[in-house]
Protein backbone atom coordinates (compact mmCIF):
# COMPACT_ATOMS: atom_id res chain seq x y z
CA UNK A 1 0.00 0.00 0.00
CA UNK A 2 1.79 3.22 -1.20
CA UNK A 3 0.96 6.90 -1.36
CA UNK A 4 3.30 9.22 -3.04
CA UNK A 5 6.79 9.95 -1.92
CA UNK A 6 5.63 12.11 0.76
CA UNK A 7 5.72 11.71 4.14
CA UNK A 8 2.56 12.49 5.35
CA UNK A 9 -0.98 13.83 3.26
CA UNK A 10 -0.54 17.78 2.20
CA UNK A 11 -2.78 19.68 3.68
CA UNK A 12 -2.69 22.38 1.22
CA UNK A 13 -3.98 20.58 -2.52
CA UNK A 14 -1.93 22.39 -4.99
CA UNK A 15 -2.84 23.13 -8.61
CA UNK A 16 0.07 23.71 -10.38
CA UNK A 17 3.48 21.57 -10.32
CA UNK A 18 5.94 23.11 -7.82
CA UNK A 19 10.03 22.39 -9.01
CA UNK A 20 12.11 22.83 -5.99
CA UNK A 21 15.79 23.42 -6.56
CA UNK A 22 19.00 25.13 -4.53
CA UNK A 23 20.06 28.88 -6.02
CA UNK A 24 17.99 28.66 -9.62
CA UNK A 25 15.76 31.07 -10.69
CA UNK A 26 12.34 31.23 -11.08
CA UNK A 27 9.87 31.67 -13.83
CA UNK A 28 6.09 31.47 -14.35
CA UNK A 29 5.24 30.17 -17.39
CA UNK A 30 2.48 30.01 -19.30
CA UNK A 31 1.71 27.94 -22.77
CA UNK A 32 -0.65 28.83 -25.51
CA UNK A 33 -4.01 28.06 -24.84
CA UNK A 34 -4.07 26.50 -28.10
CA UNK A 35 -2.55 23.62 -26.57
CA UNK A 36 -3.37 23.39 -23.03
CA UNK A 37 -0.36 22.48 -20.44
CA UNK A 38 -0.85 23.28 -17.10
CA UNK A 39 -0.10 26.50 -15.43
CA UNK A 40 3.64 25.44 -13.67
CA UNK A 41 5.47 27.47 -11.42
CA UNK A 42 9.21 26.19 -11.50
CA UNK A 43 13.32 26.47 -11.13
CA UNK A 44 15.85 25.56 -13.36
CA UNK A 45 19.12 25.97 -14.29
CA UNK A 46 20.21 27.39 -17.47
CA UNK A 47 21.51 24.34 -19.38
CA UNK A 48 20.10 23.06 -22.45
CA UNK A 49 16.80 21.07 -23.07
CA UNK A 50 16.58 17.46 -22.79
CA UNK A 51 15.46 15.20 -25.78
CA UNK A 52 11.57 14.38 -25.32
CA UNK A 53 11.71 10.91 -26.16
CA UNK A 54 14.00 8.94 -24.10
CA UNK A 55 15.28 10.68 -20.20
CA UNK A 56 15.88 9.60 -17.59
CA UNK A 57 16.74 11.92 -14.13
CA UNK A 58 15.94 12.26 -10.85
CA UNK A 59 13.06 15.15 -10.15
CA UNK A 60 12.03 16.97 -7.13
CA UNK A 61 9.24 16.26 -5.00
CA UNK A 62 5.98 17.80 -6.92
CA UNK A 63 2.11 18.55 -6.08
CA UNK A 64 -0.47 18.32 -8.10
CA UNK A 65 -4.15 17.42 -8.03
CA UNK A 66 -5.85 15.54 -9.86
CA UNK A 67 -10.17 14.53 -10.51
CA UNK A 68 -10.42 10.90 -10.43
CA UNK A 69 -11.14 10.77 -13.62
CA UNK A 70 -9.15 7.75 -14.88
CA UNK A 71 -7.98 8.39 -18.18
CA UNK A 72 -6.99 4.97 -19.50
CA UNK A 73 -5.64 1.57 -17.73
CA UNK A 74 -2.15 1.46 -17.92
CA UNK A 75 0.49 -2.28 -17.50
CA UNK A 76 2.78 -2.94 -15.68
CA UNK A 77 5.90 -3.82 -17.24
CA UNK A 78 8.37 -4.04 -14.88
CA UNK A 79 8.73 -3.48 -10.67
CA UNK A 80 11.83 -3.95 -9.10
CA UNK A 81 15.12 -2.03 -7.94
CA UNK A 82 16.35 0.64 -10.06
CA UNK A 83 20.63 1.27 -10.68
CA UNK A 84 20.25 4.61 -7.24
CA UNK A 85 19.14 1.55 -4.95
CA UNK A 86 15.78 2.43 -5.17
CA UNK A 87 12.22 0.74 -6.37
CA UNK A 88 10.92 1.65 -9.99
CA UNK A 89 7.72 0.71 -11.33
CA UNK A 90 7.64 0.61 -15.51
CA UNK A 91 4.73 0.86 -16.88
CA UNK A 92 2.69 0.31 -20.72
CA UNK A 93 0.59 3.62 -21.74
CA UNK A 94 -0.73 6.00 -24.04
CA UNK A 95 -2.35 8.14 -23.36
CA UNK A 96 -0.66 9.85 -20.25
CA UNK A 97 2.34 9.89 -21.95
CA UNK A 98 1.42 12.18 -25.07
CA UNK A 99 2.65 15.25 -23.53
CA UNK A 100 5.22 13.44 -21.01
CA UNK A 101 7.90 15.52 -19.67
CA UNK A 102 10.37 14.25 -17.12
CA UNK A 103 8.66 15.66 -13.39
CA UNK A 104 5.22 15.55 -14.21
CA UNK A 105 3.08 13.80 -11.79
CA UNK A 106 0.80 11.16 -12.97
CA UNK A 107 -1.59 9.14 -10.59
CA UNK A 108 -1.10 5.13 -10.25
CA UNK A 109 -3.84 3.38 -8.63
CA UNK A 110 -4.31 7.11 -7.22
CA UNK A 111 -1.00 7.35 -6.04
CA UNK A 112 0.74 10.47 -7.33
CA UNK A 113 4.05 9.34 -8.35
CA UNK A 114 6.88 11.63 -10.86
CA UNK A 115 8.08 10.54 -14.12
CA UNK A 116 11.65 9.35 -13.83
CA UNK A 117 11.95 8.53 -17.60
CA UNK A 118 9.83 7.77 -20.42
CA UNK A 119 9.67 6.84 -24.32
CA UNK A 120 7.30 7.86 -26.69
CA UNK A 121 8.01 5.22 -29.38
CA UNK A 122 7.70 2.06 -27.16
CA UNK A 123 4.70 3.33 -24.56
CA UNK A 124 5.94 3.34 -21.55
CA UNK A 125 7.19 5.19 -18.33
CA UNK A 126 9.13 4.79 -15.16
CA UNK A 127 8.02 5.83 -11.67
CA UNK A 128 10.07 5.78 -8.47
CA UNK A 129 8.30 4.25 -5.18
CA UNK A 130 9.90 5.78 -1.85
CA UNK A 131 9.78 2.87 1.34
CA UNK A 132 6.89 5.07 2.22
CA UNK A 133 4.71 4.82 -0.78
CA UNK A 134 5.55 0.94 -0.42
CA UNK A 135 4.06 0.66 3.45
CA UNK A 136 1.26 2.72 2.90
CA UNK A 137 0.19 1.49 -0.66
CA UNK A 138 -0.88 -1.16 -2.61
CA UNK A 139 1.47 -0.61 -5.54
CA UNK A 140 4.42 -3.10 -3.86
CA UNK A 141 1.79 -5.77 -4.48
CA UNK A 142 1.94 -5.42 -8.57
CA UNK A 143 3.61 -7.32 -10.70
CA UNK A 144 3.99 -7.57 -14.72
CA UNK A 145 0.70 -7.95 -16.15
CA UNK A 146 -1.05 -5.97 -13.63
CA UNK A 147 -3.37 -3.30 -14.51
CA UNK A 148 -3.36 0.01 -12.57
CA UNK A 149 -5.65 2.96 -13.29
CA UNK A 150 -3.55 6.32 -15.05
CA UNK A 151 -3.93 10.21 -14.82
CA UNK A 152 -2.79 13.08 -15.23
CA UNK A 153 -2.67 15.83 -13.04
CA UNK A 154 -5.03 18.86 -13.87
CA UNK A 155 -4.49 21.18 -16.26
CA UNK A 156 -6.03 24.77 -15.06
CA UNK A 157 -8.13 24.48 -18.66
CA UNK A 158 -9.56 21.03 -17.88
CA UNK A 159 -12.91 20.29 -16.41
CA UNK A 160 -13.31 19.05 -13.07
CA UNK A 161 -14.93 16.12 -13.80
CA UNK A 162 -14.67 14.54 -10.32
CA UNK A 163 -13.74 15.61 -6.70
CA UNK A 164 -10.23 17.45 -5.41
CA UNK A 165 -7.47 13.97 -5.16
CA UNK A 166 -4.24 14.74 -3.90
CA UNK A 167 -2.84 11.45 -4.96
CA UNK A 168 -1.74 10.90 -1.20
CA UNK A 169 -3.18 7.79 -0.43
CA UNK A 170 -4.60 7.97 3.22
CA UNK A 171 -4.12 3.52 3.42
CA UNK A 172 -5.87 0.77 1.84
CA UNK A 173 -9.16 -1.41 2.29
CA UNK A 174 -10.29 -4.86 1.09
CA UNK A 175 -12.75 -5.89 -0.81
CA UNK A 176 -15.23 -8.15 0.95
CA UNK A 177 -18.33 -7.91 -1.08
CA UNK A 178 -19.12 -7.38 -5.10
CA UNK A 179 -22.84 -8.66 -6.37
CA UNK A 180 -24.28 -7.70 -9.62
CA UNK A 181 -27.58 -5.71 -9.74
CA UNK A 182 -28.45 -6.11 -13.78
CA UNK A 183 -25.87 -4.20 -15.52
CA UNK A 184 -24.33 -2.52 -12.49
CA UNK A 185 -22.03 -4.14 -10.20
CA UNK A 186 -22.06 -3.07 -6.55
CA UNK A 187 -18.72 -3.18 -4.43
CA UNK A 188 -18.47 -3.26 -0.29
CA UNK A 189 -14.87 -2.44 1.06
CA UNK A 190 -13.81 -3.04 4.70
CA UNK A 191 -11.65 0.20 5.77
CA UNK A 192 -9.79 0.96 9.52
CA UNK A 193 -12.01 2.82 12.02
CA UNK A 194 -9.53 6.47 11.56
CA UNK A 195 -10.50 6.09 7.50
CA UNK A 196 -13.53 5.39 7.92
CA UNK A 197 -14.67 8.06 9.98
CA UNK A 198 -14.49 10.80 7.05
CA UNK A 199 -15.81 8.37 4.92
CA UNK A 200 -20.05 9.67 4.55
CA UNK A 201 -23.03 8.16 2.57
CA UNK A 202 -23.61 10.12 -0.43
CA UNK A 203 -20.20 11.52 -0.30
CA UNK A 204 -16.61 11.32 -2.34
CA UNK A 205 -13.60 8.84 -2.09
CA UNK A 206 -10.90 8.05 -4.47
CA UNK A 207 -10.76 3.96 -4.71
CA UNK A 208 -7.60 2.89 -6.74
CA UNK A 209 -8.03 6.72 -7.76
CA UNK A 210 -11.36 6.46 -8.64
CA UNK A 211 -13.87 9.12 -8.13
CA UNK A 212 -16.35 7.30 -6.42
CA UNK A 213 -19.84 8.39 -4.82
CA UNK A 214 -20.39 6.73 -1.39
CA UNK A 215 -23.81 4.53 -1.09
CA UNK A 216 -24.00 3.72 2.51
CA UNK A 217 -21.55 3.56 5.51
CA UNK A 218 -21.60 0.12 7.81
CA UNK A 219 -20.01 1.53 11.10
CA UNK A 220 -20.56 -1.86 13.00
CA UNK A 221 -18.71 -3.59 10.28
CA UNK A 222 -15.88 -0.68 9.68
CA UNK A 223 -17.15 -1.09 6.32
CA UNK A 224 -18.76 1.69 3.08
CA UNK A 225 -20.20 0.27 -0.61
CA UNK A 226 -20.47 2.26 -3.84
CA UNK A 227 -22.12 1.13 -7.05
CA UNK A 228 -20.06 0.73 -10.66
CA UNK A 229 -21.91 1.33 -13.79
CA UNK A 230 -21.53 -0.88 -16.70
CA UNK A 231 -19.17 1.81 -17.96
CA UNK A 232 -16.97 2.11 -15.53
CA UNK A 233 -16.59 -1.91 -14.90
CA UNK A 234 -14.79 -1.73 -17.96
CA UNK A 235 -12.88 1.27 -17.97
CA UNK A 236 -11.03 1.09 -14.36
CA UNK A 237 -9.30 -1.53 -12.41
CA UNK A 238 -11.42 -2.11 -9.21
CA UNK A 239 -13.92 -4.53 -11.31
CA UNK A 240 -11.28 -6.77 -11.91
CA UNK A 241 -10.37 -7.11 -8.16
CA UNK A 242 -11.24 -10.08 -6.30
CA UNK A 243 -13.00 -10.41 -2.88
CA UNK A 244 -9.88 -10.01 -0.46
CA UNK A 245 -7.87 -7.67 -2.33
CA UNK A 246 -6.41 -4.46 -1.58
CA UNK A 247 -7.52 -1.20 -2.93
CA UNK A 248 -6.15 2.27 -2.19
CA UNK A 249 -7.91 4.59 -0.37
CA UNK A 250 -7.61 8.56 -0.39
CA UNK A 251 -10.42 9.98 1.57
CA UNK A 252 -11.84 13.54 1.08
CA UNK A 253 -9.85 16.29 1.73
CA UNK A 254 -12.71 19.15 2.77
CA UNK A 255 -13.51 16.61 5.86
CA UNK A 256 -9.54 16.39 6.96
CA UNK A 257 -9.83 20.54 7.11
CA UNK A 258 -13.59 20.09 8.75
CA UNK A 259 -12.17 17.54 11.29
CA UNK A 260 -9.10 19.76 11.96
CA UNK A 261 -11.17 22.59 12.75
CA UNK A 262 -13.41 21.16 14.49
CA UNK A 263 -10.25 19.58 16.77
CA UNK A 264 -8.41 22.67 17.12
CA UNK A 265 -11.37 24.33 19.40
CA UNK A 266 -12.03 27.18 16.77
CA UNK A 267 -15.34 26.68 16.41
CA UNK A 268 -15.75 26.74 20.41
CA UNK A 269 -13.66 30.03 20.41
CA UNK A 270 -16.30 31.54 18.14
CA UNK A 271 -19.41 30.64 20.19
CA UNK A 272 -17.34 32.47 23.28
CA UNK A 273 -16.45 35.66 21.83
Amino acid sequence: MIPKASPSPSKNPVIFNLLRAPSLRTHLKFNPIFKPSPLSLFTQPSRPRLSPKTQSFQSPKIHSLFTGIVEEMGEIKQLGTADHGGVSLKILAKTVIEDAHLGDSIAVNGTCLTVTDFDTHLGEFTVGLAPETLRKTSLGELKPGSLVNLERAIQPTGRMGGHFVQGHVDGTGVIVGKEAEKDSLWIKVKADKHLLNYVVPKGFIAVDGTSLTVVDVFKEELCFNFMLVDYTQHNVVISLKEVGQKVNLEVDILGKYVQRILSSGFVDSIKSS
